[in-house]
């Protein structure tokens, strides 16, 4: 009976959230008090879940030879539905505050709720073919989030985001396809299914699907040259592109890598190959881009987006080392960065909404009016950077010990881009902190006058985030050696 738990953690949120826009509210607090229920009970299944995990896998749809639609839990499913059901309660609880001034708030929550079940059906895929579906209606579910304020940048943005995403999930497909002719089977296999015998001399033009299914996927990772989509988006209302930047969205994307690396292609066919240079060289070109577009980028937004980009292939490049370690490293930088970001972002957002700051130098002494926001960032800027004590020197230790362990010399190359980031880090986060408490000029800006702390809505979550940044920082060895199970295939 527990494997029924994995279709149906997916659809109550989906089901649940059609009745927002359906039902007239006797007020709004029965409606958000109504939605967090969901969110909560939605995560409860889930923890449920990763507690007893059922080890069977639940058949959905058949449709013919090895396709089918099927769930299962395994131990990378569990890292990324885990993140998901930690993080979304208390997203949704910061948008409750944020969306209270903004118009159609009952067609917004419908679709951040339904993004939830969404994307524990990609984290909950049994095979390709059903990762792949819910890949793409993620892709359609969370257009109308991006283009919610319907301006004309939103709409522009929304097109691009659909465009980009549409496009390489072509190139993803392209993979998918030669994965069911050249693989003993769909299903997500630790070490790979691709069939040698099979395969013959196109090993060469396996590596290059390998590389498009990699590039496919990696749009939603921000990867360069396939990025610019993701700082446009950064139009939407903040609680969006918190989820864009640090949970949902960008992480599927890196999830779909890890399981294409390590789960289909695997391993020992791709290491060494040509194939895992190019795209290793790909996030190391992207580590630097991004963090070098962060410096010169002036919209806090719009700044954090190529701080996302940039930190997305972190994760990628840990990928590419392709061992064990490597894919530790990639796994908890996926789990530290979504919280170091999403508490980045709500940080600017309340600053956005409560001293309508959108630029760097409009925070300018806005410390001394929103303390506790500013400290909350100053925390998740500290760990971005990599201070030891905080979550992010855990993930970049780590991400840098398993690229000096590895045989290939271009990885060396890759903890040289850390090292830049790192100091590229430091420049265009911290010199945010210094100018929240040390400001440049001495007058207050006029949009500061009515300038204070969020409420408790918006408050706690940002406590949470910074408490569990400094948390992680200091306990890690729990979650890293979880973390290194999965990788090593224990799990």
């Amino acid at each position: 009976m527990s494997e029924v738990l994995m279709p149906a953690a997916i659809l109550l949120p989906i089901a649940g959230s059609i009745l927002v826009p359906l039902i007239k509210w006797r007020s709004r607090s029965v409606m958000l008090i109504y939605m967090e229920i969901l969110i909560c009970a939605t995560s409860v299944l889930v923890w449920s879940l990763l507690v007893n995990s059922p080890g069977e896998t639940f058949r959905i749809v058949y449709f013919t030879g090895n396709l089918a639609l099927e769930l299962k839990v395994d131990g990378l499913s569990m890292v990324f539905a885990g993140m998901l059901s930690a993080l979304w309660p208390l997203a949704a609880l910061y948008s409750f505050e944020y969306m209270k001034q903004e118009e159609r708030e009952k067609q917004f929550f419908l679709f951040y709720i339904i993004t939830y079940g969404v994307t524990l059906g990609i984290s909950f895929a049994g095979n390709l073919l059903t990762m792949y579906f819910f890949y793409e209606l993620l892709t359609l579910v969370t257009v109308p989030l991006v283009m919610h304020t319907l301006t004309k940048q939103a709409v522009l943005a929304s097109r691009k985001y659909l465009y980009y995403s549409l496009g390489g999930a072509a190139f993803a497909f392209i993979g998918l396809i030669f994965i069911i002719v050249y693989g003993s089977t769909t299903n997500f296999v630790y070490g790979g299914v691709l069939d040698i015998a099979k395969i013959g001399d196109r090993t060469n033009i396996l590596l290059f699907i390998y590389v498009l299914a990699f590039c496919g996927f990696g749009v939603k990772a921000a990867l360069f040259p396939f990025h610019s989509w993701l700082p446009d988006a950064g139009v939407a209302p903040t609680p969006v592109t918190a989820l864009l930047h640090a949970v949902a969205v960008v992480k599927s994307g890196a999830f779909a890598i890890m399981r294409l690396t390590y789960y289909s292609f695997g391993t020992d066919f791709l290491c060494g190959t040509w194939a895992q240079n190019v795209v290793m060289a790909l996030t190391i070109v992207t580590i630097v881009y991004g963090c070098s577009k962060a410096v010169k980028e002036t919209h806090l937004k719009r700044r954090l987006a190529y701080s996302t980009s940039s930190n997305l292939s972190y994760i990628l490049f840990g990928v590419t080392i392709m061992t064990p370690v490597g894919l530790t490293g990639a796994l908890s930088h996926m789990v530290f960065h979504a919280v170091m970001k999403i508490c980045a972002f709500f940080s600017v957002g309340a600053m956005m909404q409560k001293a309508g700051c959108r630029y760097v130098y409009e925070i300018d002494g806005l410390g001394k009016k929103m303390p506790r926001v500013s400290a909350c960032f100053a925390v998740s800027a500290l760990s971005l950077m990599g201070v030891p004590l905080t979550a992010g020197f855990i993930s970049k230790w780590n991400l840098a010990y398993a690229a000096v362990s590895t045989e290939n010399r271009l990885a060396y190359l890759g903890v040289g881009a850390l090292l830049v980031s790192a100091l590229l880090t430091a420049i265009y986060m911290f010199g945010l902190v210094i100018r929240l408490f040390i400001p440049k000029v001495q007058e207050d800006f006029a949009n500061q006058d009515k300038a204070g702390e969020p409420g408790a809505c918006m408050r706690i979550p940002l406590y949470f985030f910074a408490v569990g940044i400094l948390f992680l920082g200091l306990y890690s060895a729990p979650v890293v050696g979880f973390l290194s199970d999965v990788a090593a295939g224990v799990r």
